[in-house]
């Protein structure tokens, strides 16, 4: 694997960091004198970490955290915990911000790492209470900048590697020191969990960090990070260069029912959702309208600018497929994307801030050939995390669990299916003893749509590191106004779930996971 820009240390042959551990236990062993009397959170305050500033170690009552900005009424049934911030500088320019929450009592003695979204240079307090009220020690990362756009980037290459897989790690390293300063003794496993921008971030932790943590949550995974922002450009141009090629809002709904008129029965259930969109094969020439344009059929621009959504991002010069395209059924959450006048900023800020380095840069110009070719070569590894090699990870006990909404909107799922074909194909069959994809049907981008979209992975991600019970279907539920309208059994791919041809559709009992 060709190491990213920024990798500080190299890798043996058998894929051990060596220089990364001896950073870690340069760390411990600045840390260690302070381990013999920091017996509170308050004197954690007085840790001595190279290159690092301890901010705020402050022990927090239970119910008492307020947050900088919010209300603090969310937090009022938080359980007593140490809270400590910090400030990792590993580069001269690099400014993490982290903040590791343990709890007084009951810590379970694990920890938690929590992933962040998009762009976004923030620490979620929710995440974080999350975690603790489970008992966990919990962190999260800043990732180096603040904010939600790439314009971080522009200028600095050392805040991009932050960004892009450094300050994750530095994290982690930091947050078990901790662990160890309060508690006296190490975390015994370690967990990730994150969803898109979090997911990428759980894939390259184990691409490129496989000590860090013993079990990883990986959903919708951005790791495909240069193509997925070529394919969300390509739908811009598709409904944007030619604006008699624009899909308004009001039409979506036309597009989805006919969708469902044409494959929802595939499955043997109509319930409004699709259980494997890879069956559908819908034309949207289905809706053309026959005269003249209306609110339930599409124009032929509009018809061909739906065919290019479907069939995803290629390249003009050989023909390769650059990034999947949008499932069918995925028609309702067009408008997150494609609703405005002008595309949205998330994948811009790639071409503009990162790529041409060009605030003014016009997204109508990307060239799908060349364009993306060198957006390739300049990321060389940094935001790509799509090696499959994750045979030290797994040799070191490490299991994975991802998923995917098949109704995702932003990153088309079919993404998660090749990245998880690509590792079996890299590893082998025993991958399949360490690592299992989810496809949500009916689910959006995370979380959300019309199907059965609750599950609990950490309790699942759980069970497989420490009673090595491997996951086979997962329990699933639809929520409604705050009830369970239905309940479907979640099928590791490339299972789905099938309907056994008697008892309500809406009960998990009556379905089974079957290969396709």
């Amino acid at each position: 694997m060709a190491l990213p820009p920024g990798w500080r240390g190299q890798s043996s042959g058998d894929g051990v960091n060596y220089t990364g551990v001896v950073r870690m236990l340069g760390l411990l062993l600045a840390a260690f004198p302070a381990f013999v009397w920091a017996a509170s959170c308050d004197g954690l305050k007085t840790l001595s970490l190279p290159d690092s500033e301890i901010t705020v170690a402050q022990a927090v009552e239970a119910g008492a955290f307020a947050p900088p900005t919010g209300s603090a009424s969310a937090f009022q049934n938080l359980p007593a915990f140490c809270r400590v911030a910090a400030i990792l500088k590993p580069s001269i320019d690099s400014e993490i911000k982290i903040e590791v929450w343990m709890p007084v009592s009951g810590w379970n003695r694990k920890f938690l790492g929590n992933g962040n979204g998009g762009w976004t240079g923030s620490i979620n307090y929710n995440s974080l209470a999350n975690g603790l009220r489970l008992g966990f020690v919990t962190a999260m990362t800043d990732t180096g900048h603040q904010g939600g756009s790439a314009s971080f980037a522009l200028g600095h290459p050392e805040k991009l590697i932050d960004f892009a897989y450094r300050a994750v790690h530095e994290m982690t390293v930091a947050a078990k020191i901790f662990i160890k300063a309060y508690y006296g003794e190490d975390a015994a496993l370690s967990y990730w969990t994150g969803c898109s921008q979090g997911g990428r971030q759980g894939l390259t932790e184990a691409q490129l960090f496989p000590r860090d943590y013993d079990g990883i949550i990986a959903g919708a995974p951005a790791n495909s990070w240069v193509h997925m922002m070529a394919q969300i450009v390509w739908v811009a141009q598709s409904v944007h260069n030619d604006e008699s090629s624009y899909i308004p809002p009001a039409k979506y709904p036309a597009i989805h029912q006919a969708v469902l008129q044409a494959c929802d029965a595939l499955d043997g259930v109509r319930d409004g959702v699709l259980e494997d969109p890879t069956r559908c094969k819908f034309d949207p020439g289905a809706l053309q309208c026959k005269g003249a344009d209306g609110p339930n059929c599409l124009t032929a621009p509009q018809v061909d600018a739906a065919r290019r959504i479907y069939s995803g991002a290629v390249n003009p010069r050989t023909r390769e497929l650059i990034f999947p395209g949008l499932e069918p059924g995925s028609e309702l959450g067009w408008d997150q994307f494609l609703a405005g006048p002008q595309p949205t900023p998330f994948a811009l800020d790639e071409f503009k801030y990162v790529v041409f380095q060009n605030p003014d840069w016009d997204y109508r110009t990307l060239n799908f050939d060349s364009d993306v070719s060198k957006a390739d070569e300049m990321d060389h590894g940094l935001m790509n995390a799509t090696d499959p090699n994750l045979k030290t990870f797994f040799e070191l006990g490490g299991k994975l669990l991802q998923y995917h909404g098949w109704n995702d909107q932003l990153i088309a799922p079919l993404g998660s299916v090749n990245y998880y074909k690509s590792v079996l194909k890299s590893v082998g069959a025993k991958a399949q003893d360490s690592y299992r994809l989810y496809m949500v049907p009916g689910m959006k981008h995370c979380q959300g749509g019309d199907g059965t979209s609750n599950f609990d992975m950490l309790s699942v991600i759980q069970q497989w590191v420490e009673d090595r019970k491997a996951p086979g279907a997962l329990a699933a539920s639809r929520v409604a106004d705050g009830k369970v309208v239905r309940t479907r059994p979640l099928c590791p791919y490339p299972q789905v779930a099938v309907y056994k041809g008697k008892g309500n559709t809406d009960d998990a009992q009556n379905f089974t996971c079957k290969n396709r």
